[in-house]
This record gives C-alpha cells, structure tokens and sequence, in this order.
C-alpha cells in the first residue's frame, strides 16, 4: 500500500493536509488533518459576553455572518430577547445574502475551474470548458464578479459592510432600512435573478425549484442548451460525478431562517427516514485530535479547547463531532434534504450523497432561496423597529445554531458572572471534515474519499481534488 500527502489544497479556504493510503489504483483509506490551530474560543474566555459579536466574525472573512448570527441566538437566548419582525427579516437577509453569495462562487470559482484542467483535455466538452470557466480567465468569471459584487450591495444596505459586520445583534439589527433602501434592494435582488436566470441556470428560477426527481432534471437538462447548470450536468454525467465521494448517508441541518413560527428550512436529521433534531444529542469526541480533555468524548457546552501537540495517537486540530454517535455530513445537501425537497430526496435514495449532488443541492438552493428573499424585502416596514435590547444575565447558559452555506455551525456560550466562561464552536467543516472517534470510525470526508480513483504518477489526484471540494471546505473555520 502507498502512502500519499496531498496538500496544501488551491481554492480552499485555509490549510488542509489529507493522507491517503492508496493500493489496487484506489484510495484505501484516508486520514485529513486541519494543520492550523488559532484558538478563539480561548480568546473568548473572560470577556464580556457581548465581546463575542466582535470576535467571532472574524473566525472567517467567507462566513462572518454566519458565526454573528449564531452568536446573536445564543447571546438572544441568553438574554431572553426576541427580535421584532424587521430585525428577523433583516437578519435573514443578511444571512441568505451571505450564503448565495458563497454558493454562486464555489460553483463559479471553486468547482468549475477543475474541469478545465488538462487532465481532460481529451473530453468533447474540455475546449469550451477551457473557455470559459479555467481559473481566473475565464469568460465566466467576468460575467461572475459584476454580478456578484452587485448582489452584496444589499450587505451595505443591510448591514453597513461586509465582512465582519457588527449590525447582526441579539435582539435583531442595528441599521434600519429605509423605504428608498428597501426599492435600491428589490431591484438589486431582480438584477440578480436575471443573471441566475439567464447564465446560471437558462430557465426560471422556479421552473429549478419545481423538479422532483432525477427522471425530472434529465427531462430539463435535454429540452435546452442554455446556461452553466447544465453544462455542470453533462460534464458530471461524462464522469459518473454521482459515485464519486459517498459518505455516511446522515445528514444533518439546525434549520435556517427563522420565521413567525418555526425556520424556513427545517431542522432535523434525515438517514432515509427523518429524525428530530436534538442539540444535546451532540457530542465532540477528541480522541484523534491534538487535544486534551478529562473526558475523551464531550458535549460542546462542557467542552475544552485545551492544545496538546504532542498527543499520541492524534492526527489534526480537528475535533470529531458525532450526532447520537454517528457520523453525519452537513451543508446544502442536508438542508435541501432534511426540508424535504423531492429532487434531493431522490438523489440521495439513489446513490447518496456524492460529488455531483452535493452541487446540485447548492444550485438549487440558490434557486429557491432568492425568491423569498424578494418576498422577505417586500415585507420589511419602514419605520417600526429592527432591534430590541435586554441586559445580559451575570449567569447564562445558551447556544446558538443556524445554518452556513457549508452547513450546521453551533456557539455554546456559558456566562458566569458576568464574563465568558466557555464558549465553544462547532462548525460544519468540523462535522465534515473530523477524524476518527474512539471507536475509529472515519469522519464524513475520510469515507467519501474511500475508492476514489488514482492514476498511475498521480500525485495531487484530480478525482480526490473534487470529492474535497465538493465539501466546500473552509478550514480556518474548522480548528478556532
């Protein structure tokens, strides 16, 4: 057997290492490591606790948002605060903004440039590839970045700036959107969709949300030529995209985009049949991780964040989360299919999650989420109230869980006295990405890595570049 170290990785956020123990062409097994330790939960101990919505965006320039928005629930829930209407929505549309924006530039910038490699240039579909989608460029990336540019241009109106925006707050927002703002913002969402439309997908957006099985999405692919979804489709069809990068099966989603009642995407654990989803049923084993403990297997609220780099045994930074004890993989893919969407559900029954669903769940996502963010920007109130306040308790236990574009990302905050006492992070490059537990079971990348194809001399394999990427991996989230 082989012995194979690819990393580091281009187009992935951060540094990532993955072994790989190659015999027979194929990879045997796998073991990742997240090599870069960086500590903010430590940093939070002892601050006050509202110091958070000013350290915790700062985990990552991709998804500050999104770490603000999960310490605003816990801090909100802390607090015993609720936001009025317009700061729900406006936190929404903070957060959907965020998310598609990543989503349209992992497809964009991150995925599609891996096609044009010469590894394929003997594919019919390679010359225009090349074309238009090779890394930085490629005709597609200057029809991208306009368009995306323009899109964030709601984060000013919505949030001041981006990222590391300080306007997502417990009790809901603290930049009121005026009626003028809330007509500039409708009409940047409608530009938008008609980039979607025209570019991205060739149909309308709801013509995308409306297929319900993969008979259905062959059925379009053929009745046009247009736009870059399908071509994704014809080249992930050329390749078998759909048995490359299969993992545990289990999928987890926190649920997102709180509404009046309940979250526009529900929350739940689906294995083929759908389970609730429990928080305390979350655990961090750090057995394999360079890290210390009394316990070797954790709740995130009495979790530790303490380095010991000389650990035997460990391979990465990385803790293991496990979900009731099992392995689960979180992102787009565990939304789509936790809420029930029956173009997913059908993917999934049939070959699971792979390479080609998993960009398939993102595409989609984009497709459904933009319009209720038209319907979210009709239904802000100029005038009443975007934030409420309420003084933070000496004592409090909390958390706070939304949905990343990469998936389920959880803040257990415990106050004492008036300061942090432990605050710990789970993030979903960390459900994803983890190791293996006591047991030494793999963690969701290390099994969807099993089987994959390498080539003779290969040395950073094309097939393992986009089984990780796949993932949309964000490692400086990972290990904080």
């Amino acid at each position: 057997m082989t012995r194979l170290v690819v990393g580091p990785f281009n187009r992935v956020e951060g540094d990532l290492e993955v072994t790989l123990y190659v015999a027979g062409g194929v990879v045997r097994s796998a073991r990742v490591n997240s090599p870069l330790f960086r500590g903010f939960e430590r940093i939070l101990e002892g601050r006050d606790p509202l110091d958070a919505l000013v350290f915790v965006p700062r985990i990552c320039g991709i998804c500050s948002v999104s770490q603000s928005s999960a310490a605003a629930q816990a801090l909100a829930s802390a607090a015993g605060v609720t936001p009025p209407p317009n700061g729900r929505i406006a936190a929404n549309l903070i957060l959907a903004a965020e998310n598609l924006a990543d989503h349209l530039t992992h497809f964009y910038l991150f995925v599609m440039p891996d096609f044009a490699r010469d590894a394929y240039r003997d594919r019919r579909w390679h010359g225009h590839t090349h074309a238009r989608f090779r890394a930085v460029e490629g005709e597609a990336t200057r029809e991208l970045l306009p368009a995306r540019a323009a899109f964030l241009e709601l984060m000013g109106f919505l949030a001041g700036r981006w990222p590391h925006t300080g306007s997502v707050q417990p009790g809901g927002t603290a930049q009121p959107v005026q009626a003028a703002q809330r007509l500039r913002m409708i009409a940047r969402l409608t530009a938008f969709r008609n980039f979607l439309e025209s570019t991205l997908f060739g149909d309308s957006l709801e013509a995308i949300d409306a297929l319900d099985g993969a008979a259905a999405l062959d059925a379009w692919r053929g009745r046009g030529d247009r736009g870059d979804f399908r071509r994704f489709l014809a080249i992930a069809e050329d390749l078998d995209l759909a048995r490359l990068g299969r993992a545990s099966d289990c999928f987890v989603s926190a649920g997102n985009y709180p509404q009046a009642s309940g979250r526009h995407f529900a929350a739940g654990v689906y294995d083929g049949a759908l389970h609730r989803f429990d928080p305390s049923a979350i655990t961090e084993d750090l057995t394999s991780a360079w890290m210390s403990s009394p316990e070797a297997v954790e709740h995130p609220a009495r979790g530790t964040t303490e380095p010991d780099a000389d650990k035997p045994g460990a391979y990465t930074w990385c803790k293991a989360p496990r979900w009731n004890g099992r392995v689960v993989e979180a992102g787009a893919i565990a939304r789509q299919v936790v809420d029930g969407h029956p173009l997913i559900r059908d993917l999934v029954a049939a070959q699971g999650g792979n390479v080609a669903s998993r960009v398939v769940a993102r595409l989609l996502e984009i497709a459904r989420v933009v319009p209720a963010m038209e319907r979210w920007a009709r239904e802000l109130v100029p005038g009443e109230p975007y934030c409420h306040s309420a003084p933070m308790p000496a004592d409090a236990e909390a958390v706070g869980m939304v949905e990343s574009a990469r998936g389920t990302l959880g803040h257990w905050l415990t106050v004492r006295g008036g300061r942090i006492e432990r605050y710990q992070i789970v993030a979903p490059t960390t459900w994803n990405f983890s190791p293996r537990d006591r047991h030494g079971t793999p963690g969701a990348l290390e099994q969807a890595l099993v089987g994959t194809p390498v080539a003779p001399g290969e040395r950073v394999p094309v097939a393992v570049q986009h089984v990780v990427r796949s993932f949309d991996p964000c490692m400086v989230c990972t290990v904080h």
